[in-house]
C-alpha cells in the first residue's frame, strides 16, 4: 500500500465556503449563501456520479423549505414536483388483512395535505441548476475522503479521494491526485451516517450529552403500473405486519405522475432478531392482499437501500465545531413519524447559510460559528422535531400496538397543549447492541421470490446501476479481519449476510455440505451506500468508507 504522502503533493483551491454532498440541505446552504451575497465563493462536491444519483427518499415532501428558498418554485416550467397529494391513507397489517385507521383521529401533523409526491433525486437535481445559476461550483463524481485541519485543529477544508488507484493500493496508469479544497467554513452535508461526520463527532465530542443516533433502513422500488390502477397523489403508510409486534418499521406506497408508483419498507435498526433479512421483509411485505394487487401487470423499474437517522430531537449532535457545521441528515434532522426529512434538511442549510454570511461579513474564518447551533432548537426545525421526540422511543420500549397509541396521544398533546406527559425520552442502546445471540432468537423461513411481486438482492442491484471500478481498494474496511468469522458468526449467525440489502456480505464454506471452513467475503462492487453495515455491525468492526468518486448507485427518478 501505498503511503499518500509518496504520492505527491495536491493542489489547492481557495473558497469562502467548501459544502460536501449535494442532496437538498448541500445545495440549499449554497443557493442561500449567494442570496445572501453574491461574491461569496461557495463549492460543492458530491460523491455521485452525478448530482441526484445517490440521492434516495420515499419521497413526500413537505414544500415549507422550497417555499422559503425559492418562493417562485412553483411556478417555473422545470419545476421539480408537480403532484400534489390527493389522498392520504393509513393502515395496520394482519397477515391476511387491513384496519384503516380514520383520517380524522390522526394528528394533524401527519396529514398531507399540501405535500407533493415526487422523487427527492429530481429535485436535487433541479436544485442545482438554480445554484449553478447563482455561481455556485459542484464537482460531481469527486468524493470528500479527508478532512483537512489547520495548525490549530480547526476544519479548514477537505481533500478529494485520489483516482486510479489499484486494489493493491498501488497507483495505475490514469492516476490522478485528489484536489484539496479549503474554505473559511466547510459545512457536511453527507446525509445520514456520512464517512467524514462521524470522524468530526469524535474528533470534536459532538454527541456528549446527547442520546444515541438511532437509525432505520428504508429499501424502495419504481413500479410502472397499469394506467387503470394508478391514481395520481395517493400516499398509504401502513405498519403491522409482516413485522412482529417488538419490530418497529412500516412501509409506504405513494402514486407518482406517468402511472408510477413507489413502494418501500422502513425497518428500525434497533431490531433484535439476527435471522431478520430487511430486505427479504419488504419483499414478503408486497404480497399482501391490500398491496399485491397494486402491482399486478407492472413493471418494476428501479431499486435501492439507504439508511434513515430516526433518534430526532434528543440524538442531534452539536452541530459546530471549529471551521464549520453539521446540516441536513448528517444532523439528523428527519421527522420519524412523518417520514420526512427533505423540508428540514433544506431549512437547515438555509439557517447555516445565514450565520456562515454573517461571519464572513464581520471577517471571520474558521472559527466556531456557534451561533448556528444555539439557534436550531428555537428555530422552525427544532419546533417541529420537538412535537415528536417521543414517538420512536414509546415505540422501542413498548412495541408497535401500544407504542404506536400512546405515541399519537403524545403527538396531540404536543400540538394542541405544548407539552408531554413522558417529558423528552431517551432511546436506550445504540443499534448495533440490540442483537440477541442465535441462541435466544428464533430463525425465519423467508418465502423464495416469485419473480414477479418478490425479487432475489442481485437482481434487484441491477436495476440500482450500482457501479464501482473492481480494481480499486475495497472501501468496506474490517478493523479486524477475523471478527465476522470468529465473533460475530457464532454469536450472531454473521448479521451482515442479512440485514445488507444489496448482498455485499457472504459466508462462504470450503466445506459446504458441513458447515467447516467458513471465509467471509466482502462484495464491495455490489454496494448501495445504504451504510447499514457500519451501523448495525454488533461488533462495530465495519467502517464505511469512500469508494473512488462517481462510484455506487445511479438512481433514476428516485
Amino acid at each position: 500500500m501505498t503511503d499518500s504522502a509518496d504520492l505527491g503533493p495536491r493542489e489547492a483551491m481557495e473558497y469562502d465556503v467548501v459544502v460536501v454532498g449535494a442532496g437538498p440541505a448541500g445545495l440549499a446552504a449554497a443557493i442561500h449563501l449567494k442570496q445572501l451575497n453574491p461574491e461569496t465563493s461557495v463549492v460543492v462536491v458530491e460523491k455521485g456520479s452525478e448530482v441526484g444519483a445517490h440521492i434516495l427518499s420515499g419521497a413526500v415532501i413537505d414544500p415549507i423549505g422550497l417555499d422559503k428558498l425559492l418562493p417562485e418554485w412553483r411556478e417555473a416550467d422545470d419545476r421539480p414536483l408537480v403532484t400534489e397529494v390527493t389522498e392520504d391513507q393509513f393502515y395496520y397489517l394482519g397477515p391476511s388483512g387491513a384496519l384503516r385507521l380514520p383520517n380524522f383521529g390522526m394528528p394533524k401533523l401527519m396529514s398531507n395535505h399540501g405535500n407533493f409526491v415526487g422523487s427527492l433525486g429530481n429535485v436535487c437535481r433541479w436544485l442545482a441548476t438554480q445554484a449553478e445559476a447563482l455561481g455556485v461550483e459542484i464537482y460531481p463524481g469527486f468524493a470528500a475522503a479527508e478532512v483537512l485541519y489547520d495548525d490549530k485543529g480547526a476544519v479548514k477544508g477537505i481533500a478529494t479521494g485520489d483516482m486510479g488507484i489499484g486494489r493493491d493500493g498501488q497507483p495505475k496508469s490514469g492516476f490522478t491526485r485528489g484536489m484539496e479544497l479549503h474554505g473559511k467554513y466547510t459545512l457536511f452535508a453527507e446525509g445520514a451516517r456520512g464517512s467524514l461526520t462521524k470522524t468530526l463527532i469524535a474528533k470534536f465530542n459532538l454527541a456528549d450529552g446527547r442520546e444515541p443516533q438511532k437509525y432505520g433502513i428504508g429499501i424502495k422500488e419504481l413500479w410502472q403500473i397499469d394506467p387503470a390502477k394508478h391514481v395520481p397523489g395517493r400516499v398509504q403508510h401502513s405498519f403491522g405486519w409482516p413485522l412482529d409486534s417488538k419490530t418497529g418499521g412500516g412501509s409506504f406506497l405513494y402514486h407518482l405522475e406517468n402511472n408510477q408508483v413507489v413502494v418501500g419498507f422502513v425497518i428500525h435498526l434497533n431490531y433484535t432478531n439476527p435471522y431478520l433479512s430487511p430486505f427479504d421483509e419488504f419483499q414478503r411485505f408486497k404480497h399482501h392482499p391490500l398491496i399485491a394487487p397494486t402491482f399486478e401487470g407492472g413493471k418494476r423499474i428501479a431499486y435501492g437501500a439507504r439508511a434513515i437517522t430516526e433518534g430526532g430531537y434528543q440524538s442531534v449532535p452539536k452541530l459546530s465545531f471549529p471551521g464549520g457545521a453539521l446540516i441536513g441528515c448528517a444532523a439528523g434532522f428527519v421527522n420519524v413519524p412523518r417520514i420526512k426529512g427533505s423540508h428540514n434538511a433544506v431549512l437547515s442549510g438555509m439557517l447555516a447559510a445565514e450565520h456562515l454570511s454573517k461571519a464572513l461579513a464581520e471577517g471571520r474564518s474558521h472559527d466556531e460559528p456557534a451561533s448556528y447551533e444555539a439557534a436550531w432548537r428555537s428555530s422552525e426545525i427544532g419546533r417541529d422535531l420537538y412535537k415528536v421526540r417521543n414517538v420512536k422511543p414509546l415505540w422501542s420500549k413498548l412495541g408497535t400496538f401500544a407504542g404506536v397509541i400512546l405515541g399519537g396521544i403524545d403527538m396531540h398533546l404536543n400540538e394542541k397543549l405544548g407539552f408531554s406527559l413522558f417529558g423528552t425520552l431517551k432511546h436506550g442502546k445504540p443499534d448495533y447492541a440490540t442483537l440477541k445471540p442465535i441462541a435466544e432468537s428464533k430463525p425465519i423461513d423467508y418465502p423464495k421470490p416469485d419473480g414477479k411481486l418478490s425479487f432475489d438482492k442481485l437482481s434487484s442491484v441491477f436495476l440500482s446501476s450500482t457501479n464501482h471500478e473492481e480494481d480499486q481498494p475495497i472501501h468496506l474496511t474490517l478493523k479486524d479481519p477475523k471478527v465476522p468469522i470468529e465473533k460475530n458468526l457464532p454469536l450472531y449467525g454473521e448479521p451482515a449476510r442479512l440485514y445488507c440489502p444489496a448482498g455485499v456480505y457472504e459466508v462462504v464454506y470450503g466445506d459446504e455440505a458441513a458447515k467447516k471452513d467458513p471465509r467471509f467475503v466482502i462484495n464491495a462492487q455490489n454496494c448501495v451506500h445504504c451504510k447499514t453495515c457500519d451501523i448495525k455491525d454488533p461488533a462495530q468492526n465495519i467502517n464505511w468508507v469512500t469508494p473512488e468518486g462517481g462510484g455506487g448507485p445511479n438512481y433514476p427518478n428516485m
